[in-house]
């Protein structure tokens, strides 16, 4: 079983621990310098967690799971305890392979755009390879990241920051969504309880129907709506407030700054 070191015990850092832990596919640990996020993390009797660099010596895969702001730091820090053999795979948005191999002195880098439902193997990952990487160890790192969710290989890193703006930040569009559906039934006169339930089925109730047909999504709304019926006063009032077109750029924003984070 090969050991993988996750640097950094946040939000994504631990997202991906878990869904690793929980697929049982390698021995985890976390290296996390927060002495509060240890606590944290050691009161869940789940995975290892250490403070200690020297944990690095013996990881066959390493997680870069830090903000790209501190990377430079990490960097310093942990240059004289990795090596070349070793596999490092960046969940860092916006930061380059070059720079990874350049801060690092190593060649063997994955790149990698993962989302939150990671966490409960429900994830969706893109990553790409620089040249160091052999066939072998894209199919080790391609079956790691699978056991979070789904996982592909793309062919570049314009690639990665445009899945950062799909499914690495898609969540929390559709947590906003969902947010405003939930006030507008609070604001009819459901309670919250009842708000949040009748949202979240409706949720899984669509993406289930879409992904066990062969309909395109204007095909389905339309089926809910018809002409002149309520359904469609919805959706003639989200496209004369350019609903669609907001979306679109705001999913843009999002690559526009995973490609700023990059330069930076």
């Amino acid at each position: 079983m090969k050991k993988i070191v996750i640097i950094g015990g946040g939000n994504m850092g631990f997202t991906y621990a878990e869904g690793i832990f929980n697929a049982s596919i390698g021995e985890i640990e976390i290296l996390e310098k927060s002495e509060n996020r240890i606590k944290e993390i050691k009161a869940m009797n789940k995975m290892a967690v250490t403070n200690d660099y020297e944990v690095l010596k013996s990881a066959d895969v390493i997680f870069l799971a830090v903000k790209p702001q501190v990377a430079p730091v990490v960097f310093e820090e942990i240059k004289g305890l990795v090596n070349n053999q070793q596999l490092f795979v960046s969940v860092m948005a916006g930061m380059k392979m070059q720079s990874i191999q350049q801060g690092l002195a190593v060649d063997k880098v994955i790149r990698c755009m993962p989302n939150l439902p990671a966490a409960i193997q429900l994830g969706a990952t893109t990553f790409t390879c620089s040249q160091g990487v052999d066939h072998e160890e894209k199919e080790l790192i391609s079956k790691i990241l699978a056991s979070t969710g789904i996982a592909f290989e793309v062919p570049s890193e314009e690639a990665i920051d445009n899945t950062t703006g799909i499914s690495g930040s898609g969540p929390a569009y559709i947590f906003y969504f969902m947010n405003a559906m939930e006030k507008a039934g609070k604001a009819l006169g459901f309670s919250p309880e009842e708000s949040k339930s009748l949202v979240v089925q409706t949720f899984k109730g669509a993406v289930q129907l879409y992904e066990d047909n062969d309909l395109d999504l204007v095909e389905w709304m339309n089926r809910v709506a018809s002409k002149g019926g309520t359904t469609r006063a919805a959706l003639d009032n989200f496209d004369a407030n350019n609903l669609d077109k907001l979306i679109q750029e705001g999913v843009q924003a999002c690559v526009n700054r995973a490609k700023e984070l990059g330069k930076s």
